[in-house]
């Protein structure tokens, strides 16, 4: 391990006209302690403990830009209406020395959301099973109007989120999410200036990162997280992702996280490790789900054996095309791993299942040279997206609550 990398981890580097004093990230989790959309307290508890652990920004996961934009109703969505509370979690987190980025999201048309009143949309007509429980089997391919409102909708999310005092946003345009839907070619089906081509197929993202920018000017932090490859055949493909990234760059993205697979595809690209199908059955309250969960299980929550810095050799295939900041992700969770992803060139490290298992990750990586987190990669965290107590690490700890 490279001493020089590994004491790189732990020093302040700049972001836009941001300076974040180490080089760790709190990736955005949907961390299911919003009731009914409203941040409080036990949102702020499970962000605190990440910032006294020693992070230098945590990220409030899926911060959706509008309702239309929630897969459920006890998702965040940005609007006036949680000004206050959220305020108070951005500055409370700030108290703490810790920088705070939101997470964009939209789910297009993959949703469960009861208060839309209509089916969700997406770039094209098709079936939409997470929403099989509350009777939403379908969704609508948007027109030329919704892909307009939308673009709005994500220029004034982010300028509320500047106001509100988030220092940073973070555009989700992977794991399948709505803009994902525009990128892939198995999702987008569409025979007009969106669809076909990868420069159509990328219109939509584009257009929304300007509209991001416009809104929170030049010098503050965008970052965008996508997907390297869906994992799933006639889907999103790696040479897809690096002329995609290539784009988001000569268009002003301040750093790309790139991830991997399909939450509605192939899932287990992104997480490794044992199975996450127990995990989820086990915690999914609808029968319709645990059903479905079953059938597509074998399929769809294929094997993929868990490995340090699992994506370290494609993601670092970026670094040579890009200018913009990078930022690492995948089974990154020792000194070892941290120490190699610096020395390929990566400028932060976002983490997620290592910092739920440990949120005083960065303190002990820091002080302790043989440092490893103890998360095991099994997954149990994930069935956990459904509990009251909030995503967390079943194993070592309950949500919010250091080692």
């Amino acid at each position: 391990m490279s001493q020089l990398h590994s004491k790189t981890c732990f020093q302040a580097a700049p972001l836009n006209g941001l300076t974040l004093k180490n080089r760790f990230i709190k990736a955005g989790t949907f961390e299911n302690l919003a009731p009914k959309g409203v941040p409080g307290p036990e949102l702020l508890a499970f962000h605190q403990a990440f910032a006294e652990g020693g992070v230098a920004m945590t990220t409030l996961g899926y911060c959706a830009v509008e309702n239309a934009g929630r897969i459920n109703e006890n998702m965040l969505y940005m609007h006036e209406g949680i000004r206050q509370p959220l305020a108070h979690i951005i500055d409370s987190l700030h108290d703490k020395g810790t920088k705070v980025s939101g997470q964009m999201g939209h789910c297009g048309g993959f949703s469960a959301n009861r208060t839309l009143g209509r089916r969700p949309r997406g770039p094209s007509f098709g079936l939409n099973l997470l929403g099989l429980p509350e009777g939403m089997l379908f969704c609508d391919a948007m027109s030329q109007q919704d892909i307009d409102a939308l673009v709005e909708a994500y220029g004034r999310a982010a300028h509320f989120m500047k106001s509100v005092g988030f220092d940073a946003v973070e555009i989700h345009f992977g794991h399948g999410y709505g803009l994902c839907q525009f990128m892939s070619p198995k999702t987008n089906r569409r025979r007009d200036n969106y669809g076909g081509s990868l420069a159509n197929r990328m219109r939509l993202p584009l257009r929304v990162l300007a509209a991001v920018r416009e809104a929170v000017g030049d010098d503050f932090p965008i970052l965008g997280k996508i997907s390297l490859s869906e994992g799933s055949r006639g889907g999103f493909e790696l040479k897809d992702s690096l002329q995609a990234a290539q784009m988001l760059d000569q268009a002003g993205i301040d750093a790309i996280i790139p991830s991997i697979g399909t939450s509605t595809m192939n899932p287990m690209l992104m997480f490794r490790g044992k199975s996450i199908l127990p995990a989820l059955l086990a915690s999914e309250p609808s029968l319709a789900m645990r059903l479905i969960y079953r059938l597509v299980g074998p399929v769809m929550f294929k094997a993929y054996p868990f490995e340090e810095a699992y994506l370290l050799a494609q993601a670092s295939l970026l670094r040579e095309r890009v200018g913009c900041a990078l930022v690492y992700i995948g089974g990154a969770c020792s000194n070892q791993s941290f120490a190699r992803i610096m020395e390929a060139g990566f400028d932060f490290i976002q983490l997620g299942r290592g910092l739920l298992a440990d949120p005083d990750l960065v303190i002990k990586a820091e002080s302790q040279l043989d440092f490893k987190s103890r998360c095991t990669h099994c997954n149990a965290c994930v069935g956990t997206i459904n509990s009251k107590q909030g995503v967390h690490c079943p194993v070592f700890q309950s949500a919010g609550d250091a080692a």
